[in-house]
């Protein structure tokens, strides 16, 4: 395999987004078949690269050290793996739910495009080709929002903005790293983050955590779940920019600076994480439409990746990234899982769904697996990863952290168990038709990334030393092991114990709330959302008081408004009033000058033919 081979992961879905773009949308089936083939040929590229996991190429390109270089190693080949299998399963996925989307050739086009990009961004080993790459995904991620419908453009705004807002910060981070170690390559950085260089540090880790749709910056995201395909949510918020976000984020903590325990930066993280776990769960707790309840849900649990690599332990950062990966797996499962509801029933508010396991089984045993894996429950990937999260937490000595993580699983379940019996337990809705079970194409991903998540508990071995292991070689202290399968498994010790109290308190408040709710699933949450103090918290949530973007936009128009009224206002009461004033003065002066005498016009002749004479005069005698 030649150095050049790894252009191919960027120009192979670029050049395939553009023949979809060109492809007439009368043409049927030629769309599906070629995106099933390209999404196949890259995932078979993606298993080949990884059995590589050793290529770099590199060519000049704008000079001052900004060259075109792309890097293969085993973190960016594991990456890489994981984005082409997800973009084959989405694609797959589409072949059946996007068949009647009036933008089909653009959706298309948008997914292999940002494929591109995503790849691109994995392998650059420069800080330019990265921005690059970087951004470009932003603006494929507006056009896969716009696809979802007419009020789905405002979302794609606030995509970009909220975006562009974090990329800049990232840019701001590079430009002040590149002027203290003078490269721009990836591999040769590793300082430490002191003085300016936390400066830099923070902001580009606000690049990373923006992108893996973390607190503050996650609020398109519950938008998006109503607005865009289900689709694009399993794809790009679930699966995609999870893996970039957190994979950059490891590389900041890991390769571009030292993060060292409980250190300043290394406590930022954790208070993030643990701050996105809570008041993102807390939300999600409380939604009665099933995709923004699983936005929320693939917001709170970016906390648990940050909150692990903020440890800077050895196995808090192997459960951030392993935690990365499930995710990816997991929440990907659920979003198709809700589009399949959807794309059966019409609709995914849980006050209208009930009782469909029998008509859909497949549908609720994926998702099934899929949210008792996000839920933390033995032995399912989820329980593996939070439990070397929780290790990772305590480890540190802030037990504040573990609580918070703790707390998180407590309502994750209650939430997931609210979900799963208003849609697929329960009486049979009057409010659906009788429907039957999605088509092979719908229900088969779902299926696989259920395989998946139960593969990866079980067999926690095969991930964590084939994927997560070696990724942080070089990075442990002398004399650390990083055999971390003793702790996979094992529900005998404290630890473990307490995370299952956890799931046990959540089954009884979820029964304590479907009570009190009338025996109605979707209201099992009410006595969360109007406990006292929390009833107020949640209005001013609902109401957007705590959405960065929604009071950013009230404060340009409040900005606007005075800068109208203040500013703006006087200066036309200037020119429309004061100019306008000594104009009609200096008119009627000169109206009652030109009276119309001969006389009169010869002396204002010689008088100014004096004053002319007068003032050259006075230039040449000085």
């Amino acid at each position: 395999m030649t150095p050049q081979t790894l252009l191919i992961p960027i120009l192979l879905p670029a050049g395939l987004a553009v023949v979809f773009f060109l492809i007439p949308s009368r043409v049927k089936l030629v769309r599906e078949v070629l995106a099933v083939l390209g999404a196949s040929a890259l995932l078979y590229l993606g298993f080949v690269f990884f059995s590589v996991r050793n290529l770099s190429w590199k060519t000049p390109w704008l000079g001052r050290g900004i060259d075109f270089d792309l890097r293969l190693y085993h973190f960016s080949a594991f990456i890489l793996l994981g984005l082409t299998g997800f973009l084959f399963l989405i694609t797959l996925y589409s072949t059946v739910k996007m068949r009647n989307t009036p933008r089909l050739r653009e959706y298309y086009g948008y997914v292999f495009l940002t494929a591109a990009m995503a790849n691109g961004a994995v392998l650059s080993n420069n800080f330019v080709p990265l921005i690059f790459f970087w951004g470009g995904g932003l603006l494929t991620l507006y056009g896969l929002i716009t696809i979802g419908g007419q009020t789905s453009h405002r979302t794609a705004v606030k995509s970009l903005m909220l975006g562009g807002f974090c990329d800049f910060s990232m840019i701001l981070g590079i430009g002040i790293l590149w002027a203290k170690t003078g490269t721009l390559t990836l591999s040769e950085i590793s300082v430490k983050p002191e003085g300016v260089l936390a400066a830099a540090f923070i902001l580009m880790m606000i690049g990373a955590i923006g992108k893996a749709g973390a607190m503050p910056f996650h609020t398109w995201i519950p938008d998006a779940a109503v607005d865009a395909p289900v689709s694009v949510m399993a794809f790009i918020p679930a699966a995609l920019e999870k893996l970039l976000g957190i994979y950059l984020l490891a590389r900041i903590a890991l390769d571009f600076f030292h993060l060292e325990k409980n250190g300043a930066m290394a406590i930022t993280l954790m208070i993030i994480g643990a701050a996105t776990i809570v008041l993102a769960v807390f939300m999600a707790l409380i939604q009665k439409d099933f995709k923004r309840l699983l936005s929320y849900h693939a917001v709170s649990q970016v906390g648990y990746m940050i909150l692990g690599i903020g440890t800077a332990i050895p196995i808090g950062i192997a459960g951030g990234i392993f935690h990365m990966i499930n995710h990816a797996m997991y929440k990907s499962g659920l979003f198709l899982s809700a589009g399949s509801v959807e794309h059966r029933t019409g609709t995914t508010d849980l006050r209208k769904l009930g009782g469909l396991s029998r008509e859909m089984p497949l549908t609720a045993f994926g998702f099934a697996v899929c949210a008792l894996a996000i839920s933390g429950v033995w032995p399912l990937n989820g329980f593996v990863s939070k439990e070397m999260v929780f290790h990772g937490a305590l480890e540190t000595g802030y037990i504040i952290f573990a609580i918070a993580a703790w707390a998180g699983a407590v309502l994750t379940f209650a939430s997931f168990l609210k979900a799963g019996h208003s849609v697929f337990l329960g009486p049979r809705s009057q409010d659906v038709p009788r429907v039957k079970e999605s088509q092979g194409p719908v229900v088969l991903p779902i299926l696989i990334l259920a395989a998946l998540c139960i593969l990866f508990g079980v067999y926690n071995k095969l991930p964590l030393q084939t994927f997560i292991t070696p990724i942080l070689d070089g990075h442990a202290a002398p004399g650390e092991h990083l055999d971390f399968t003793s702790h996979a498994l094992s529900v005998f010790n404290p630890v473990a114990l307490i995370s299952i109290g956890c799931l046990i308190l959540a089954l009884l408040l979820h029964i304590y709330g479907w009570r009190r709710g009338g025996k109605k699933a979707h209201l099992a949450s009410e006595p969360v959302h109007t406990f006292p103090g929390l009833k107020q918290i949640y209005d001013l949530a609902e109401a957007r008081i705590f959405d960065i973007y929604e009071q950013g936009i009230r404060f340009l128009r409040s900005l606007s408004l005075v800068l109208f009224k203040g500013i703006d206002r006087p200066i036309d009461a200037v020119y429309d009033k004061g100019v306008t004033a000594v104009g009609r003065a200096f008119t009627r002066l000169f109206q009652s000058a030109h009276n119309g005498h001969y006389a009169n016009y010869l002396a204002w002749c010689l008088g100014g033919l004096l004053v002319l004479v007068g003032v050259i005069g006075w230039f040449v005698g000085f």
